[in-house]
Order: structure tokens, then sequence, then C-alpha cells
């Protein structure tokens, strides 16, 4: 084994396998391209097994299309791509099948042509991917590792995706055979850690491992482009960047959009595709809300533009128990981007924007309640300011994308002599 740039430990062959992965821009994908670009960067080998790129709209790129698998090489990571049924991003049983079809393709598509491995880590948020990383494990006689970024089939019952008591039954099953077969459980947020140990899972196999950001992606943002471009010179720009999912309950913001519509210096700017998108905007629109502005999905590299152009950034939640024990990813980036958080969320992502000084709360689910914080930070633009850069020092000095790359390593390593003795 070679020696790592970390000194003269023994470099580590990781597969990783993810569901999503860039081009794809939501959360997983990009904590899995990091990671992976940061193990590359320490003289790690790290191989992905994903599939075709199709989330959320369920179409494949032209230059991935009829394609049954294909193998990439981006910066020095190994990336197999395999068979996905491609779906939009609704619909139980459709999104079932794309999640089933990946588990069986990556199994035997991948796993045979993939190589050695050390370690291999499956991440949710869908766990049929840890079933494929289990049987992957098995086939290359390496450790299992169980990356928890969402608590299946907690979070799909939560939003109201699945109500059959037997299929819930059969998934939490298979939930809790992966917790026993991992030898080690990696968590993102420490409400996740609280809940396994609570449902029997030994408090030793799970170490908290955040989701973090790289700062280095909003060094040259250019958010005045973007201002140009809709003509939101001179506005309050109050924006949300991301997925338009059940989870976030987004007609929050339409209704807080109302409220504010006549102050005509209050912008909002809703970036992302999802399955909720175009309910919401038939009922901006259905309100005759011209305060309100839809931008499709975007690249994860013009992200940072639309953070940079933005006065304050949105985070809600569904008021559901679920949903205090998880920490959005998208709170990192808007602590790195130096904007405000308003958060409508309790629980864990509530302490860290309180610790962090990096924004403010609203009752989840309450327009009112949005729209007065909204208010407050329009007619206060030093708490603003104060607010974005303090989140910006905790983010930077707290939750770097490689500190978290790093620490993971030992904890691999750690792990994997363990299971040796």
């Amino acid at each position: 084994m070679r020696e790592t740039k970390e000194g003269n430990r023994q470099s580590l062959n990781i597969i990783y396998l993810s569901h999503y992965y860039p081009p794809e821009v939501n959360a997983p994908a990009l904590r899995v391209s990091e990671l992976a670009q940061e193990w590359k960067k320490s003289g790690h080998s790290v191989t992905i097994q994903t599939g075709f790129p199709n989330h959320p709209n369920g179409v494949i790129p032209a230059m991935y299309s009829g394609k049954i698998f294909e193998e990439e090489n981006t910066n020095g990571i190994r990336i197999l791509r395999s068979y996905v049924y491609a779906t939009p991003n609704k619909g139980v049983f459709k999104r079932v099948l794309n999640y089933l079809s990946f588990m069986v393709s990556s199994i035997f598509l991948s796993t045979l042509r993939s190589g050695r491995a050390d370690v291999v880590i499956g991440t949710s948020p869908q766990f049929f991917v840890a079933v494929a990383a289990w049987v992957t494990a098995i086939v290359k006689r390496a450790p299992f590792v169980f990356e928890v970024r969402d608590l299946w089939p907690e979070e799909i019952v939560a939003v109201g995706a699945i109500h059959n008591k037997t299929i819930i039954r059969i998934l939490e099953w298979i939930e809790m055979f992966l917790y026993r077969r991992a030898s080690l459980i990696v968590a993102v947020a420490q409400g996740t850690i609280d809940t396994l140990v609570d449902r029997g899972v030994p408090r030793e196999k799970i170490t908290l491992l955040p989701n973090g950001v790289s700062l280095r992606r909003f060094e040259n943002a250019d958010g005045e482009k973007i201002r140009e471009k809709f003509n939101f010179d001179g506005k309050f720009l109050v924006s949300y960047i991301g997925t338009h999912g059940m989870a976030h309950k987004l007609e929050t913001v339409v209704g807080a959009a109302e409220k504010l519509k006549d102050n005509n210096r209050i912008r909002f700017l809703m970036v992302g595709d999802g399955v909720e998108k175009t309910k919401l905007q038939e009922l901006a629109e259905k309100k005759g809300l011209s305060n309100m502005t839809f931008v499709p999905q975007t690249p994860s590299s013009e992200a940072p533009d639309y953070y940079s152009a933005s006065d304050v950034c949105l985070a809600p939640l569904r008021n559901a128990s679920l949903f205090r024990k998880n920490i959005p990813s998208k709170l990192y980036e808007i602590m790195a981007s130096g904007k405000p958080i308003l958060l409508g969320a309790q629980g864990e992502s509530q302490k860290l924007v309180e610790t962090a000084k990096a924004g403010m709360t609203f009752e989840p689910e309450n327009e009112e309640s949005l729209a007065c914080r909204i208010n407050e930070l329009f007619w206060n633009s030093d708490l603003t300011t104060r607010l974005g850069k303090q989140g910006r020092e905790y983010v930077a000095e707290n939750y770097q994308r490689k500190d978290v790359a790093r620490r993971y390593i030992e904890c691999l390593r750690t792990m994997i002599e363990t299971s040796k003795n």
C-alpha cells in the first residue's frame, strides 16, 4: 500500500455507494463528491458507485441515454455509473422502482468492476443503497459502513409519503438489519445518534461526522450578475435555494410573500426543482404574487452566486418531531456565503443557528411568524450583516469539509484496525 500525503500512514481503498452524485446538485451528491475529493488529495483511492443522473426531474442527460453502465474518471476519482429506472422525484411506487433498480444494477454491474476495497460505505437517504453496500462489502471482504443522513422509514412517514403499516414494518426490519450488519454507523446529527441508541443500536458503533462545506466554492461568488439578470437591484432579496420537496412545507414561504406583497422592496427568490415546485408556482399565481420569482435547478457551481445575491436565506421544514433531530445541509452553505439564516425548525438545527449566532428562527409552518422575521431583518441592516458575518466565521472554524474528511478517515482507520482484531 502507498503512503498518504498525511505522512507515513497507509492509504485506503474506499468504495463509496451513493444514489446521487454530480451533476446532480442535492445535498447527498455534494457531500459524497467533496469528501471524495478531499480523500483523493490526501492520497487515498476512491471509487464511487452511483447511478445515471436524473434527480429530481427524472430525465437522464443525453450523454448517458440508453446506457446501462459507464465508467468515468473525474479529478482522479473513479466513478462507476449503473442503470436506474429514471422517474421524477414523486410517486411512491415509481420512486421505489428507482431505488431498487440502482441497488440491483450496482451490485451486478459496478461491484464486479470496482476492484479491491479496504472499506465500503453506503450513504442514505434511501437505504437500499446501504443494502447494495453491504453486499459489496461481503464480496470485497471489507467492513461495511452505513452513513445515515436521514432516518428511513421515519422521514417518509413524517412527510406523509407512505401510510401502509405492513410496508413500514418491512422497511423498519431492513433498517435494523443494516444497523446490525454495519461495522460502523456514521451519523450527521446528534439527534440521529440519540434515536438509534433508543432503538437498541450500540452507542460504541456510531460516530458523529456532520455535514460541512467547502469554503473555496464561495470565494468568487458573483451575486451582482444574478441581481442584474432578474432585475433585483435595490431589492431586499429573500431566497430559498434547494429541493422543493415535501419535507420543507414551502407553502409557508408563499404565505409570507402574500403578507409582504405591499412592500415593493422585498422580493422572494425560489431556486430549485422538486415534487412541490409546480404546486407552489400555481399557488403563487393564484394569489397574484408578483413579488415571487421561481428559477429552475442550477448547477452546484452557480449556487454560490444565488446565495451571494441574497440578503437573507430560508431554511424551512415541516413541523414534525423527526425534523427536530437533524440539520439541513443548506445551513452550512448559507453560513459559508455570509448570509443570515431564517430557520423554520426546532431542535438540532435551531441549536446550531443559535450557537453560531448566524440567524433567526420562526415557528415552523407559520407564515405570519416568517413574515415578521423578514420584516425585522429588512428594517435592521446592521443586524442582517452581523448575523451573516458571525455565521461565516463559525462555519469556517467548525465545519469545513476538509476537516470532516480528515476525521472521517481517522474513524475508518480505527474501525478497520478494530475489525482485524
